[in-house]
């Protein structure tokens, strides 16, 4: 029979606790989401400074669609102010911007080394904690590929010496997604000078959530030295969606050239990108919830230690929990859900297999007692 591996395949995933499901949300806030008329406390949201519920007061924009792609009509005066505001904030030449920041990411890696006789000679060092969306352009790209082990300078060192490759990329998130750690950019920089090679930044999730003003990641950088590519993401702390890729004049027109997923998709709605700089600009001087998420991250760890919780070691909104076993963390979020409380249960393949976890998403709108309540009840559920 035709196809008949895909049931075969999808008993598999039943079989091993790893089946994905989606579940219709009626309504969702930083704080709170309501699914089949039930509201939970939500700790799944990357909506970290609980701006998604916040009307946007900017210009009058009634432009919902760009019509066409960048290349023909689609890039207009609202693209544009964006992409400068961003490239004037971090001290970059030029910008890009794209629907997804998956589609930003896997297209910058594969347009960058489309040409097959370049690409000989290129080669890129990924983190093995990065995001499938720079893994997967690094494979579908013609650039051999080599992975150094999480956060590991040594190792990425004694990658680089061996290399004999003319072009080389190194690509690592500012805060790894599902741990929740910070890269140490500055040592990365280094690294990259001292072997002639780009390094290239994605920021989604430290972006308006770290740095003084919310510029993320290599905000203590700006004014000297920042990552060749950088990679800001609005599906986060900005409460929106999409991407710019921030670079040189030159690598920007490069993709213009070379970049199929800009090339033939419909540009970014003006009146998104209107109300994403509109965010953004607030996100600069939303010192409050930076400090309310900051308390909140502390509160967490602290109670979470006061009842022998073991969460990964993270400074961020971001609070892992690993239990290993797909099928036990399951059983974890649906002890939970029962008490009122939604949270992710992380399993293969987006995590390395027998490092399932709990997830735990903190942000701004998050209150003490509803802290308090989720430790309380992550510790029974952990029995």
């Amino acid at each position: 029979m035709p196809f008949e591996f895909i049931s075969t395949h999808l008993n598999e995933r039943a079989e091993q606790s790893l089946l994905r499901k989606r579940h219709v949300v009626q309504n969702a806030t930083a704080r709170t989401i309501e699914v089949d008329n039930k509201t939970y406390l939500n700790f799944a949201s990357n909506d970290y400074l609980g701006f998604g519920d916040i009307a946007i007061h900017s210009e009058n924009v009634n432009t919902l669609g760009s019509h066409s792609s960048a290349l023909v009509t689609g890039y207009q005066l609202q693209q544009q102010a964006l992409e400068q505001y961003l490239c004037t904030q971090f001290g970059y030449q030029a910008g890009l911007l794209f629907n997804s920041g998956f589609s930003a990411n896997s297209s910058v890696i594969k347009a960058l080394f489309q040409d097959k006789s370049a690409a000989q000679s290129s080669a890129i060092f990924q983190d093995k904690l990065n995001h499938a969306s720079l893994i997967d352009g690094a494979l579908h790209s013609n650039a051999a590929l080599i992975r150094f082990n999480h956060n590991d300078l040594n190792h990425l060192r004694s990658r680089l010496e061996k290399s004999k490759a003319q072009n080389k990329l190194i690509i690592s998130e500012g805060v790894f997604s599902m741990d929740g750690d910070k890269a140490p950019i500055k040592d990365l920089l280094f690294l990259a000078k001292q072997h002639n090679a780009w390094l290239m930044i994605d920021d989604a999730h430290g972006f308006g959530a770290l740095g003084k003003t919310g510029l993320g990641s290599c905000e203590t950088l700006i004014g000297d030295t920042v990552p060749d590519i950088l990679v800001i993401t609005f599906g986060k702390a900005v409460a929106s969606s999409g991407a710019c890729v921030l670079g040189s004049h030159l690598f920007i027109d490069y993709m213009l050239q070379y970049n199929r997923d800009y090339t033939y998709s419909t540009a970014m709605s003006p009146l998104m990108a209107n109300n994403t700089l509109a965010r953004i600009k607030h996100i600069k001087t939303a010192d409050t919830q930076r400090s309310t998420l900051n308390k909140n991250i502390a509160a967490f760890k602290h109670l979470a230690q006061q009842h022998n919780i073991a969460v990964m070691e993270s400074d961020t909104a971001i609070q892992p929990i690993v239990l290993g076993c797909a099928e036990q963390t399951i059983k974890a979020a649906n002890k939970l859900k029962q008490q009122g409380i939604w949270l992710t249960a992380i399993r293969p393949p987006t995590v390395a297999y027998n490092t399932a976890r709990l997830r735990v998403t903190l942000t701004a709108a998050h209150t003490l007692d509803d802290i308090t309540y989720l430790v309380k009840h992550l510790a029974k559920a952990l029995l």
